[in-house]
Formats: C-alpha cells, sequence, structure tokens
C-alpha cells in the first residue's frame, strides 16, 4: 500500500474516532454536555489523537530508517571488484534503487509481471531498453550483480511496506480502542488533551532544534574529512582557488570569501539607503492612504523569486551596463568586458533586499513612542530636524540591527550570484569585473558526478560550514541589538 493511502486511511479513522468519541462521552452524560467533565470536542480530540500521534511517529520514523536499512543491506550484494574500477558505492547504489522503481513501475504498468520482474536477468535480457520503453533511464548497460541487488531491494522494501502498514493500521486500531473505552463523563478529556498538545508542541520544538544540529554535524563531519584530505592553511590562508579533479588542487577560501563580501556590500549600498530613506518616508511623511498603497507595493518585490532577480541580472541590468560601459558603448570607455560583474549581481540584490530593510526599519521607526516626538515639537524642533535628531537616533540600534539581517540574507544568496556575478575567483577591486562567490563554487562542487571522497568535492562542506559561521554570527549579532532594543521601549 502506497504511504499516502495509509496516511489517508489513518486521517479517515481519526475522522471517525472523533466523532465516534464524542457521541460516547455524550451518552454517558445522559446527552447533556454538563454532566461531562469536558467539553465533547474533547474527548473528541483525545481519540483522535490517540489514533494519529502514534502511527504518525511510528510512519515517520518507518518510512526514515527504512531505506538507510535496506540500502546497507543490499549494498553488501556489490562485489569489491565493481568498486576497484573506481566507481563510487554511492553511484551504484543510485543505479540500483532506479533500477528497482523501474520495475516498480513496470508492473504497475502491466508491462511486466511480478514474477518476470523478481527472475529478470541481466544477462539474457536488455534491462536497459526494456525499462526505456516505460520512460526509465540508465546511464549504463545494466551489470548482473546490479540487476540481483536491485531485486533485492524492491524485495525488501516491498516487505518492509507491507509491514509497517501493518503496524500502524494495528497501533491505529489500538489507540482508538483505548481511547474510546476511557470516553465516559469522569474521564478528564481536556487535560489529557491540553498535555498530549504541549507534547506535540515541544517535540516540533525540538525536531526545529534536532535539524539544525544534524545539519551542522553533517558539516562538521565532512569539513573534517576534507581537511583530513587537503592542508587548513590553503584553504584559509592561501591566494588561489583553483579546484583540479585530477588532484593537486589549491582551494584557498580568500578568494572566494572577498567576491562574497565585495558583492555584498554592493548590495547593500544600494539596499540601505533606499529602503531606510522609503521607511522613513512611509513612517513619518506619507498619508495613510498613500501608506496602505505603498507599504504593500514595495514588499511585492520580497515575494519575487530569486531566479527571477537573477534572469533579470542576466538578460536585461547586464547587458545595460555592458551597453554603458563596455567598448563601444554609450561612454566609449572599455571597463567591462562580460554582462557578468560585481555590479550586476550586487545592484540587481540591492534591489531585492529593499524591502527586506525598508519593511524591519518601517516597524522599528514606528515603535519609538509618539511622546519622544511630542517632546521636541513643544521644544519648537521642526519635522526634519525630529527624525534627524530624536526619532533615528533612538531607532538606531533596530536599524542597525535590520542591516545586518539583510547582509546576512545578502551573503547566503545564491541564484542571483551564480547567474549575475560570473565564476571568476580572484582579488579584483573593479565592480564592472567578474568574481565568484561562495555559494556559487558549492554548487559548482556539488555539480556533477564527483567522487564525495575527494578533497575537491568535500570542499564544498568547508565552504558552507564558514558560510554558515559567517551568517550564524551576523545573525547573533542582529537579534542581540534588536532585542536591546526592544527592551529598551517596551
Amino acid at each position: 500500500m502506497p504511504v499516502l493511502w495509509l496516511v489517508l486511511i489513518v486521517i479517515a479513522f481519526a475522522t471517525v474516532g472523533f466523532f465516534l468519541g464524542r457521541q460516547r462521552a455524550l451518552s454517558s452524560g445522559d446527552g447533556d454536555s454538563r454532566n461531562l467533565h469536558s467539553l465533547p470536542i474533547y474527548y473528541g480530540m483525545n481519540v483522535a489523537l490517540s489514533i494519529l500521534v502514534p502511527s504518525a511517529l511510528v510512519l515517520a520514523i518507518w518510512s526514515l530508517a527504512q531505506p538507510m536499512i535496506i540500502e546497507n543491506s543490499v549494498s553488501e550484494m556489490i562485489s569489491v571488484e565493481t568498486l576497484d574500477k573506481g566507481t563510487p558505492l554511492d553511484l551504484v547504489m543510485s543505479d540500483v534503487r532506479r533500477i528497482a522503481d523501474g520495475l516498480d513501475a513496470a508492473v504497475s504498468q502491466d508491462a511486466i509481471t511480478a514474477d518476470q520482474a523478481n527472475n529478470m536477468r541481466a544477462d539474457l535480457t536488455d534491462v536497459r531498453s526494456r525499462l526505456g520503453e516505460i520512460g526509465v533511464a540508465l546511464g549504463s548497460e545494466v551489470k548482473p550483480e546490479v540487476m540481483e541487488a536491485a531485486q533485492a531491494y524492491r524485495s525488501q522494501n516491498s516487505s518492509g511496506t507491507l509491514m509497517m502498514t501493518l503496524v500502524v493500521l494495528a497501533l491505529a486500531i489500538a489507540g482508538f480502542g483505548y481511547s474510546y473505552l476511557r470516553s465516559n463523563k469522569d474521564f478528564r478529556a481536556r487535560n489529557v488533551v491540553e498535555n498530549g498538545v504541549l507534547v506535540l508542541l515541544i517535540a516540533a520544538a525540538s525536531i526545529a532544534i534536532l535539524t539544525t544540529i544534524g545539519i551542522v554535524l553533517s558539516m562538521v563531519f565532512e569539513t573534517k574529512n576534507f581537511f583530513g584530505l587537503h592542508s587548513w592553511t590553503d584553504f584559509f590562508f592561501g591566494s588561489t582557488w583553483a579546484p583540479n579533479f585530477r588532484g593537486d588542487s589549491e582551494l584557498s577560501i580568500l578568494p572566494l570569501l572577498w567576491g562574497t563580501i565585495y558583492i555584498s556590500i554592493v548590495a547593500l549600498l544600494v539596499a540601505v539607503p533606499v529602503g531606510l530613506f522609503a521607511a522613513i518616508y512611509l513612517a513619518e511623511y506619507a498619508s495613510k492612504t498613500v501608506r496602505g498603497f505603498a507599504k504593500p507595493l514595495l514588499e511585492i518585490l520580497a515575494g519575487i523569486p530569486t531566479i527571477v532577480y537573477g534572469l533579470f541580472a542576466l538578460v536585461t541590468f547586464g547587458p545595460f551596463l555592458l551597453d554603458i560601459f563596455g567598448d563601444g558603448g554609450v561612454l566609449g570607455v572599455d571597463w567591462m568586458t562580460d554582462a557578468r560583474s560585481v555590479a550586476t549581481a550586487g545592484i540587481v540584490m540591492g534591489v531585492m533586499l529593499i524591502p527586506f530593510v525598508s519593511s524591519l526599519s518601517d516597524d522599528i521607526i514606528n515603535s519609538v513612542p509618539q511622546s519622544m516626538r511630542d517632546g521636541s515639537y513643544g521644544l519648537g524642533a521642526t519635522k526634519s530636524e525630529t527624525i534627524k535628531q530624536v526619532v533615528l537616533p533612538a531607532a538606531l540600534p533596530g536599524i542597525v540591527g535590520a542591516i545586518l539581517l539583510a547582509a546576512s540574507r545578502a551573503i547566503g544568496e545564491t541564484m542571483i550570484v551564480v547567474m549575475g556575478a560570473g565564476a571568476i575567483a580572484r582579488f579584483a577591486g573593479n565592480p564592472l569585473e567578474a568574481l565568484t562567490t561562495i555559494t556559487t563554487r558549492i554548487v559548482s562542487q556539488l555539480t556533477g558526478d564527483g567522487d564525495f571522497s575527494s578533497p575537491e568535492t568535500l570542499v564544498a562542506f568547508a565552504l558552507g560550514l564558514s558560510l554558515f559561521v559567517l551568517t550564524l554570527g551576523l545573525n547573533i549579532l542582529a537579534l542581540y541589538i534588536v532585542r536591546k532594543y526592544r527592551e529598551q521601549y517596551e
């Protein structure tokens, strides 16, 4: 049974259990809810949660664990001779999963029978062309041992899914029976439901925290493997980025860090003045009508996908700058040779960050107490003097926090710099030249069929961890400043 159908069955069962539990509680109270300890809805929710929570928990854990257990078991069927030819185990297992999924698809489409899928031999059948008929593409000819591993993977996956279905349905039935029998007028359903919801909230918060820890640990372990293969002094203090998948690579973060910081500075030079001035106008000068129209219109920019900004930089803004500063351009200078440049990516990224800066700054300026403005007006100050000498100094910590948050957003941006900044890792001061960033190189190093045991691929994790530390520091500093500001005026 597909997992989706199993989920729908459990949800339907929980819905029915809700109404049955509620009805049983009302029946025990002679149909009058005043005779019950809790409201009728709590009895229904208790039954529904008793069905959903254990079933969903087992379903989630089983769905995550089953592929790893099966893959570990099936990988032992792959002979050492296959791996000695330089083919990574991960790539072989990817073919195994693709073949297993292809066999399942062929059976579901009646292209082959289940017996044929179980007994198909790679040395007697052209598996590649057979699966290609139903739209499953394989990169190379299928070896017999890979075919046997795929059939074992398919068999174990089918058995595991069947067992998971039985266990989940058994838990749902058991949860329904236990909670339904307890649904009577003396049962403290509200207390149980509220405690259950509290546990779910704690679990949700724990999942977020554990996910973050898992991401960080995965980067730390892979970074440790990288530094076991490549010199850390070259990574942190070298001056050249020249990956070579044949070995002898120079993998220094400094040229990438320079490009990242340079483009981020250009973006902030665009976003901060425009965003801050827009916030001042909306908060202090605009009427309610103008504000109600202009602020949502400005924040539409925040909803545009970054890939659209990247396309705008590549197709429109980059060629526009090239027509001005390029050879034969409007100014008659040869300062720019390619549409991809620091200015192209930085300015477009700055436009993307304008609503980010303006929205946060607007909220911060509006949170300055009106009494401070009234006191300034009472002393004879004009509106502009009040803004410059009272409002902005009072809002400065929060504005600085907004700028730091925007900076961390700019440093972590990927699509705009991939499409608008170029791919040259170097130290350059001309904003009309192409540079590259840390995020761009992470995408590049993890693209393709690179060996995950090589330093040229593992360097992506070291770059990611460095970027994580940088943005985390900026976020912590920004949140500290904003929190300090809010505590002062709330």
